[in-house]
Order: C-alpha cells, then sequence, then structure tokens
C-alpha cells in the first residue's frame, strides 16, 4: 500500500535530500513523494491529486506559511496527516500547529533519522486510519444491503458483528407477532401480476414499515404474511407492549389498505394478526451457504395458531392473556378460554382494542355480557343478542351468540 507525502517548504535541497533518504521506498512503491514550495502552491497540488495522505509543511514560507495551510485544510475538511518543521525554539508556532490539526513536528535542522521516524509513526497512523474508513464501509455497505430484508435493528446487529452470523440459538423471553391477509392465493390467481406486484409491495412496505417503527424484527415474510419478533434479537424489555401496539396499527393500516384497493375494484380479505409472549429459542439456522433469522417454541406456534383463530372466532385480532397481561395499560374484550388442538390446558384469549373502542359503551355491554357467560347465567343470549342487535359487524359477539343458542354455556372454545 503506497502512500502519498507532499513536502511543502520553500528550500530546493530539502527535495533532493529526500528522495536520496528514502530512494529504497520510493523504488519498492512504498512511499510516493510530491513538492510544492508554499502554502498557495500545496493547495493546487491537493486540488489535482486526491490521493495525497500526509503533508510535510515548513511554517516559514512566501505567500502562505504553514500555519495558514493548516488552517485552510482544516476549513475544506481535508483528512490529511501533517507534519510540521519548525525550530525547536519556535514552540509558540508548533503549538499553533498542533491546535490547528497538526498530527506531529520535527525540529529544524532536520535530523534525518528522527525525520524518519516520524514519517513511520504517521505512515502507521494513515494505515490505522484507512483500515478504520473500510471498515466502516463494508459496515456501512452491509447494513444497506441487510436492511432490504431485516428490520433496522437486526441489520445493525449483523453489520456490526460478525459473531451474529454463527450459527445457533439462545432461549430468550420474546412476543411472537403473526400476521396472514385472507384470500390471498385467490387473489393471485385473479388479478393481473402487475397489479398483484404492485398491491403486494406497498402492503409488505406498508406493514414492515409499522413493525420497525416499533423496533420489532421482520423474522420472516411469505407472500404476504409476516412474522415479527419482539425481545430479539436485542432485549426489550416492554416487547409485550411493542407488540399489542404494533398490532392495532397494522390492523389500522390493513384496514386502510383495504378500503382503498376496494375503491380500485379489488376486494382484499382482511388482516388476521395473532400475538403471544413467552420462551423461545432465536438466532440463526441453517448450513454454512446459508443461515434462516428464526424462532422456535411453543411460544412461536401459540401466535401461530391464534392468528388462525381469528376465522373461527371473527376476530381480527387474537392475543393470548400472557401478552395482555405483560403489556402496558391494556385494553381489550375477553374472547374466551380457546382449547388448541394439541393442548391440554385452555389459554385465555383477547381481543386488544384502541382508545376510542375501548372507551365505548358497547365494549362495556360486552363486557357485562361476557360476565355472565362465565357465569352460566341464561340471560346471556339476551345479552349477546343485544350486542348483535345494536352492532351487527360485531363478529365475536355474533360468535358466542351462535354457540349460546348452538348449547353451548362455557368459555372455553375447542379449536
Amino acid at each position: 500500500m503506497s502512500i502519498s507525502i507532499l513536502v511543502v517548504d520553500d528550500e530546493p535541497d530539502l527535495e533532493i535530500l529526500l528522495v536520496q533518504k528514502f530512494r529504497r521506498q520510493i523504488r519498492e512503491g512504498a512511499l510516493r513523494f510530491l513538492f510544492a514550495c508554499d502554502g498557495v502552491e500545496a493547495l493546487t497540488v491537493l486540488a489535482g491529486d486526491e490521493d495525497v495522505d500526509v503533508v510535510l509543511s515548513d511554517i516559514n514560507m512566501p505567500r502562505m506559511d504553514g500555519l495558514s495551510l493548516l488552517l485552510k485544510l482544516r476549513e475544506r475538511g481535508e483528512s490529511l496527516s501533517t507534519i510540521i518543521v519548525s525550530a525547536y525554539s519556535d514552540m509558540a508556532n508548533i503549538r499553533t500547529a498542533m491546535n490547528r490539526g497538526a498530527y506531529d513536528f520535527v525540529t529544524k535542522p532536520i535530523d534525518f533519522p528522527d525525520l524518519e521516524a516520524t514519517i513511520e509513526k504517521t505512515v502507521r497512523h494513515v494505515e490505522t486510519m484507512r483500515e478504520v474508513q473500510r471498515r466502516q464501509a463494508a459496515a456501512e455497505q452491509a447494513r444497506a444491503s441487510l436492511s432490504r430484508y431485516f428490520s433496522p435493528n437486526l441489520a445493525d446487529r449483523l453489520a456490526s458483528s460478525a459473531d451474529t452470523l454463527n450459527l445457533g440459538g439462545t432461549r430468550r423471553e420474546v412476543a411472537s407477532l403473526f400476521t396472514d391477509l385472507t384470500g390471498f392465493t385467490t387473489l393471485v390467481e385473479a388479478i393481473e401480476p402487475d397489479v398483484l406486484g404492485r398491491l403486494l409491495n406497498d402492503y409488505i412496505v406498508g406493514m414492515t414499515d409499522i413493525v420497525f417503527a416499533h423496533e420489532g424484527t421482520v423474522a420472516k415474510i411469505i407472500g404476504d404474511a409476516l412474522h415479527v419478533l419482539f425481545g430479539a434479537p436485542a432485549d426489550q424489555p416492554d416487547h409485550a407492549s411493542r407488540a399489542i401496539a404494533c398490532s392495532l396499527e397494522l390492523d389500522t393500516f390493513a384496514c386502510s389498505f383495504r378500503e382503498h384497493w376496494r375503491e380500485e375494484g379489488i376486494e382484499l380479505g382482511h388482516t388476521r394478526i395473532g400475538a403471544h409472549a413467552g420462551s423461545a429459542v432465536v438466532g440463526n439456522f441453517g448450513g454454512g451457504k446459508f443461515f434462516d433469522y428464526s424462532a422456535y417454541g411453543d411460544t412461536i406456534n401459540v401466535a401461530a395458531r391464534l392468528q388462525a383463530a381469528n376465522k373461527t372466532l371473527g376476530t381480527r385480532i387474537c392475543v393470548s392473556g400472557t401478552i395482555a397481561a405483560a403489556a402496558q395499560d391494556f385494553c381489550g374484550r375477553p374472547v374466551g378460554d380457546l382449547l388448541l388442538r394439541g393442548r391440554t390446558e385452555p389459554i385465555r384469549a383477547f381481543e386488544p382494542l384502541n382508545p376510542e373502542r375501548c372507551a365505548s359503551a358497547h365494549r362495556q355491554a360486552y363486557l357485562m355480557a361476557f360476565e355472565e357467560l362465565e357465569a352460566g347465567d341464561r340471560h346471556a343470549i339476551a345479552a349477546f343478542a343485544a350486542l348483535v342487535g345494536s352492532n351487527e359487524e360485531d363478529r365475536l359477539a355474533s360468535f358466542h351468540l351462535r354457540r349460546l343458542l348452538n348449547g353451548e354455556t362455557s368459555t372455553t372454545i375447542a379449536l
């Protein structure tokens, strides 16, 4: 690696001496010298040669002295390592030079062994700075590339440390969130590819932007479906709250997106969302040439099952009681105790609500009806019937009313 040194001095003999003293390094291509007689000429040389790494400059020169040159270099933002040459007795100027960004100095008359040692030290400094810049550039490039596929927090971590690319997992507390756009497979067959591409891209960008705003990690995208993690790869003590807030915002976006495409003549299904919190094994899994940042465990499976449960329940968001209890200021409606296939114990589930729906009289009426259902009160049928009568769009109330009319009298729901 060649280092280019610009020597700025009005003594013509110095050029001959430097070329003689460093002829071996010059011959081997390790050093390259350029020369200027004062600061004005030095600026001209620098304007025409962007490869200069080191400036070796005298202080006392005509037209523009070394101190003025240093000031000009700092004003222009030049990242050059500068060595100042001055008389030993002129410490005031040396101090000024160091304050203006000089890296080191040598004294006159020049002691060439000392000059050689100073140049070698400066060259090592330049090489170190080059390596730092190279690593920063590589990290930025890696982050820019990874950000196309991963959330910013995961991209930052992957780009900053090679250790995170190691295969293997760790167990940690996370919130897992799944989304699914209903009827997407049918939609693929019904519309033109260019329209589908635009629709899907806009949908995924909108959904992932919301996830990233809540500092979630998109662990996987399959078609229209997303798997999102909170609490991984970095710890997030409030991962449950983030997941609930993210779910509500995703639902708002999905409803707005659905209305937009309805105006375009394309009917989309609802986006169903499920979330659960607990322990999971997360990390990079795969082989030497391919890895996938994933999460495994019962927490992940339950979240996926809760997303699917929305179809039966008539809800768009279904979350576990575990995540609801962990989330700060959670507000919602109890769905019931879901007995998921393959499990022996039911899971209390909730439908989270935004503040407006939380404060509504309809929610209060639902809570009273659900209490009657839990208590086995025969008036529960009338209470749910009144809810459906006041709002026929309340699919969850309609679900419970159908169950009651079919003779189901408990809050346990087998799925």
